[in-house]
């Protein structure tokens, strides 16, 4: 069989890109693969091709690595492209999407995905993945792109708008790491549990939730989650103390169903947890306030001291990740099927969602691609509360698309969280102070002359 070429672009992510390649390595199929690595930070982009090559060692295959500054050289030829850039860093664009907003009284969580901190960051993002899209066209036509790059939702309604021939998935842990979390909630063997799950990234519910019996058959799980969580027996501690995930709980006992993502997330998709004033919210529900900056400056310093670990070290612990690429490129490669989540282009999936936002659903991967199975409508409760966030998405992306400033003000508007806390001027003046700070990391036509609102 011959090598398939897997080309990182944002290979700097050492640890994420350590996983990753650990996972393809351990594949049979994969172990002969080309591993591309190509990042604009040469400091880190030469740890991460150490990282790799004692992987390799480590698991004693026969990849090889390259290393590249270009990112057209390293997309020639690529059979897959793994996606994992953040644009403008913890500083100075994370600190912006934080330190801006709370002069108007605006606080956040992680603000990452949606909100103005989301949007501001689509606004960064999409325009690198666009170009990533016009290098892939043009020396890898074929390859599938696995897009692991916040905003998801609005980058892959980005990409598969102006790019509909791209074979392209975003992807996140979101599903299946929270169904770890409540088989542990639950004291339930992970391996025995079976669940469907739907929507919109960062906001699918698991629309079934079960344990397999001994005699095949599988009983309905979430009164057993209700009920743990009334009598305070869930949930448990996380691995994050700032972060005691009791936000979807309360969440599940409104809707009746529980959400993929986590609580801290979750917290600033809607208007209910974060309000001025409302300090005996932010206590009873845990919400972790500035919880996003706090990460990026403890993964900083983690980064150091693993890169410095990983450098000594002859051989580096390989262990399997719950991420989805490595069966992504095995079942494609390969055409033994396997199943994952992944963010699509919403064509008639779930029939209760506008056409062409981007959906998160079960997939089947084989060697004929990625294809997404067909949810149909989803319960009308939940429908409602991700065309809250669609809202912000679809606007975000018509922004970009269009080249339209006045469409940022329009999804800030929109946005749950912002409108429940800030009157109009309030947004407006918000956003024209974000587009000011964030100067040259977002595109020229968002940086044009200011919106003014209607007298």
């Amino acid at each position: 069989m011959s090598k398939p070429k897997i080309t990182f672009i944002g290979a700097g992510s050492s640890v994420f890109m350590k996983n990753i390649v650990g996972d393809i390595l351990q594949r049979p199929a994969l172990g002969e693969a080309t591993i591309a690595l190509m990042d604009i930070n040469p400091e880190r982009l030469e740890m991460s091709a150490v990282i790799a090559n004692k992987l390799i060692s480590t698991l004693g295959v026969g990849a090889k690595v390259e290393t590249y500054g270009n990112q057209r050289q390293a997309l020639e030829g690529a059979d897959f492209v793994v996606v994992c850039f953040q644009i403008g860093g913890y500083e100075p664009a994370t600190v912006t999407d934080f330190e801006v907003p709370k002069k108007y009284g605006l606080r956040h969580t992680i603000a990452d995905t949606l909100g103005v901190g989301g949007i501001m960051r689509g606004l960064r993002t999409v325009p690198h993945l666009w170009k990533i899209c016009e290098d892939i066209l043009a020396v890898c036509p074929n390859a599938i792109m696995l897009q692991y790059v916040n905003p998801m939702a609005i980058n892959t309604w980005a990409i598969t708008a102006k790019f509909p021939t791209i074979r392209q998935v975003g992807l996140c842990h979101s599903v299946q790491g929270t169904a770890l979390e409540l088989a542990h909630d639950l004291d339930i063997p992970y391996d025995e549990i079976r669940y469907r799950a739907a929507g919109i990234n960062h906001m699918a519910f698991y629309l079934s939730f079960e344990h397999r019996q001994p005699d095949g058959s599988y009983r309905d799980l979430y009164p057993d989650l209700l009920r743990a969580y009334r009598e305070g027996r869930a949930p448990k501690p996380t691995w994050n103390p700032r972060c005691p995930n009791k936000v979807r709980y309360e969440m599940l006992t409104r809707l009746g169903y529980f959400v993929t993502e986590s609580s801290e997330h979750f917290a600033e998709y809607t208007p209910y947890f974060i309000k001025e004033g409302r300090e005996d919210l932010i206590e009873k529900f845990g919400i972790p306030l500035d919880e996003y900056p706090k990460r990026c400056v403890e993964q900083i310093a983690r980064w150091q001291q693993t890169a410095d670990d990983y450098r000594k070290a002859n051989t580096i612990e390989v262990k399997a990740s719950h991420e989805y690429a490595s069966s992504i490129v095995n079942s494609v490669w390969t055409g033994e099927p396997s199943v994952i989540y992944g963010n699509v282009r919403n064509s008639g999936l779930i029939t209760s969602l506008p056409e062409g936002c981007a959906v998160e659903v079960p997939c089947l991967v084989d060697a004929s691609g990625i294809q997404p199975t067909h949810i149909g409508a989803l319960p009308p409760q939940l429908t409602g509360l991700m065309r809250t966030n669609i809202n912000v998405q679809e606007l975000t992306v018509s922004a970009l698309l269009n080249e339209n400033r006045d469409h940022i003000y329009h999804a800030a508007m929109l946005d749950p969280h912002t409108a429940a806390e800030l009157d109009l001027d309030q947004i407006w003046n918000l956003v024209d102070d974000l587009i000011a700070a964030h100067g040259d990391w977002l595109p020229a036509w968002a940086r044009g002359a200011k919106r003014q609102a209607a007298a």
